[in-house]
């Protein structure tokens, strides 16, 4: 029997994609050009949901991909990899997103839900920066994630920055510089 091996490659995730109980897109981050149009990706977004919402299982095969998936309350989340990639390497991508969201979401609620997701899509832009570049892995550790957007959410621009903000820090200044 004869068998093709791929090489192996540094780009294994090739799509993160959270979508809503509807199937609605809320975050969707595409390494490849397997879906190059966004009419391509939602029909393909589409039918993983169809295929996964109502199942228990964690993994899934579809159109050559493979799916690694995880619902909470009404949030669904996937990692997709292709059909020979490690499911262990995305099932780690996948926990880690699922875990650091939770703990930057921690004061909202106890799970994480889209009304809190929506409300802090910059904490997980950052996180799945963090996560993955690229379709490389970067980082599979929460703690790590967490405390790396934290640093990141800290250094936000002059420019970027709430009038309270900016009066906040000039005070902690004035008030340091009195106290020198």
């Amino acid at each position: 029997i004869f068998m093709s091996l791929q090489e192996p490659s540094l780009y294994t995730v090739k799509a993160i994609l959270i979508l809503d109980n509807d199937g609605d897109r809320l975050f969707a981050k595409y390494y490849d050009d397997t879906y190059p149009s966004v009419k391509e990706q939602k029909a393909f977004e589409k039918n993983i949901f169809n295929k996964t919402h109502r199942t228990d299982s964690e993994i899934a095969l579809l159109e050559g991909l493979t799916v690694v998936y995880k619902s909470s309350i009404d949030l669904y989340f996937y990692v997709i990899g292709s059909s020979y990639e490690n499911e262990l390497m995305l099932m780690a991508v996948l926990n880690c997103l699922f875990d650091s969201l939770s703990q930057m979401l921690r004061g909202y609620r106890k799970n994480v839900e889209k009304r809190a997701l929506l409300e802090n899509m910059e904490g997980l832009f950052l996180a799945v920066d963090e996560i993955v570049d690229g379709g490389v892995i970067l980082e599979s550790d929460p703690q790590q994630v967490v405390h790396r957007v934290a640093l990141r959410g800290e250094d936000v621009p002059l420019t970027e920055q709430t009038v309270s903000q900016v009066l906040q820090s000039a005070k902690e200044q004035i008030k340091w510089s009195l106290l020198r």
